[in-house]
């Protein structure tokens, strides 16, 4: 590890988990001493998941504002912090709900599937969330006579309809972070890294998903490079995963596609934040009812789709 946390700045977060009662969740993109601090790391759905059979009363997500939205959505008795406010995702801002009722109106006979990464709002117009682990099976338990409306991201999108052989209707939003890895990217770190296999998130642009061995999501990368078939891995997602990857697996090598994978908001939350989130409940993130009733169904019926999930 290239740093080491203060002790006593980890007494001090231990103290406040205690006096507030809370769960710390960490996403696989946020820096390693954020990683490393938290009761849980993984994705954005996984995590909120996870803190809702948790007795906590507060939970803080070290995350992006529609995760800690979905935490919300899943855990409506807790209190949800998003420790650094104007941490975002910009490809859940690139489709609003009124933009999705448009959508919707101009395509009254389609079902629509949203991606989680999407506003709580957004959700709540959806019939049906997935995840880029399930996204693949969604689709595929819904009727062969339905047309399907898929947003936000139209790389996942495209992956899905490949995958399944359907039709989708896309929306031209897209990860800004992952848009980042190009194919000339891949190519020089073959070259540089010969042996490696590379795993590409679906979330990444064709080209690069063309030149990839695997497409996975966060999770399944976790998976896959813990099976101990290869040790070398070209990484074409966001950095931060990096960090856990090494850690869960010591004996292989890890080299990112791009340095230039960087998810800013994703960086903006630090110990202070998550000290100050603790100390001063700062900032709450909540969900209006009619809307979380909402955005829960489509949730649900995606558990319901796959309930070993």
């Amino acid at each position: 590890m290239k740093y080491e946390i203060d002790k006593q700045v980890i007494k001090k977060i231990e103290r406040l988990k205690e006096r507030r009662n809370a769960v710390i969740l960490a996403h696989n993109y946020q820096p390693g001493e954020i990683q490393d601090l938290a009761d849980f790391t993984g994705d954005s759905l996984g995590l909120s998941i996870r803190a809702a059979r948790t007795d906590a009363d507060t939970i803080v997500f070290c995350g992006v504002r529609f995760m800690a939205e979905t935490a919300a959505i899943l855990s409506p008795e807790k209190a949800v912090l998003l420790p650094e406010k104007s941490a975002g995702c910009p490809m859940a801002d690139m489709i609003t709900a009124e933009q999705l009722r448009e959508l919707k109106r101009e395509n009254p006979d389609a079902l629509v599937v949203c991606y989680v990464n999407s506003s709580a709002e957004v959700k709540a117009e959806s019939d049906y969330c997935c995840t880029s682990a399930n996204a693949v099976e969604v689709v595929n338990s819904l009727p062969q006579d339905r047309r399907i409306v898929f947003v936000p991201d139209q790389h996942l999108g495209r992956f899905v309809a490949e995958r399944t052989g359907r039709d989708l209707i896309l929306w031209p939003g897209y990860c800004t972070t992952h848009v980042l890895i190009t194919e000339q990217d891949i190519k020089t770190a073959r070259a540089k890294y010969c042996n490696a296999v590379v795993m590409a998130h679906p979330e990444c642009s064709e080209p690069v998903k063309e030149l990839a061995d695997e497409l996975l999501s966060t999770g399944q990368m976790l998976k896959f490079a813990a099976k101990g078939t290869t040790q070398r891995f070209i990484v074409a997602t966001e950095i931060g995963i990096i960090h856990t990857l090494k850690k869960q697996n010591p004996e292989a090598e890890f080299y990112p596609a791009s340095e230039r994978a960087v998810c800013p908001n994703m960086k903006k939350i630090t110990l202070d934040k998550v000290i100050g989130s603790l100390e001063d409940m700062q900032f709450e993130t909540t969900v209006p009812e009619p809307i979380r009733t909402r955005a829960r169904k489509s949730l649900d019926r995606m558990v319901e789709i796959l309930p070993t999930r």
